[in-house]
């Protein structure tokens, strides 16, 4: 059973068209919804709406719990694992060692093979491809230099541009590896429909900024 470790960001959704393109389809996603707002492992915003985005690209969903103490959570993906006979576990990782050797750990473990198709990846190079053929936007900022302005908004052109700007001033990672920001993907070439938002909301507590979809149903896709 070939399993994706999915978050319904951008890094997680373009690790499994990665894998369709090399033959290797996913035959699972794997989203695990954690207690812990601040988890170190697992994305916490929208992560309930990752069940339209399995369901765009039809592959069967799995959703796991955790409390999100940090390490032991690591216990509930190793359950997770178990109970669904994962035999492969494609990852999103690009550059975090520390999200990397755990996960490489737990599989070791296991006897599970962890495949991370971006590790490595370029960041200019995987920006510049999400804008031009996804639809993602940013859910989560957390770090400085990041202002309500990017709750919400699409990783297009412009968007590339300011956070090159802010990768400068600030040194943030590109590719928000460092856990500066999280994103979602609305719409990708995987997706037989396009996800729309009927409602949302931003909020603020300190540095940390969420845009929190409420309601959102799939709708189709213009033909090309």
């Amino acid at each position: 059973m070939r399993a994706c470790l999915f978050s319904g960001g951008k890094d997680s959704t373009l690790a499994i068209h990665r894998m369709r393109d090399s033959g290797r389809p996913v035959d699972l996603l794997l989203s695990i919804v954690s207690q812990n707002d601040y988890s170190y492992m697992f994305h916490k915003p929208n992560i309930l709406s990752t069940a339209l985005q399995a369901q765009a690209m039809g592959i069967r969903h799995v959703v796991g719990g955790t409390v999100g103490e940090k390490e032991h959570e690591l216990n509930d993906l190793e359950e997770l694992l178990v109970e669904n006979g994962v035999t492969e576990l494609v990852t999103g990782a690009v550059s975090s060692e520390y999200q990397k050797s755990r996960i490489d750990r737990i599989c070791m473990k296991l006897g599970v093979e962890h495949i991370a198709p971006l590790w490595g990846a370029d960041p200019m190079k995987e920006l510049n491809e999400l804008a031009s053929g996804y639809n993602v936007i940013i859910t989560q900022v957390a770090a400085d230099g990041f202002d309500d302005s990017y709750l919400g908004a699409r990783i297009d052109s412009a968007m590339i541009t300011k956070l090159v700007d802010l990768h400068k001033r600030k040194r943030i990672n590109l590719l928000f590896e460092g856990g500066e920001a999280e994103s979602f993907v609305l719409d990708a070439p995987l997706f037989g429909k396009r996800i729309a938002i009927d409602k949302a909301h931003a909020e603020r507590h300190g540095q940390v900024g969420r845009y929190i979809i409420d309601e959102a149903h799939l709708e189709g896709k213009a033909s090309v």
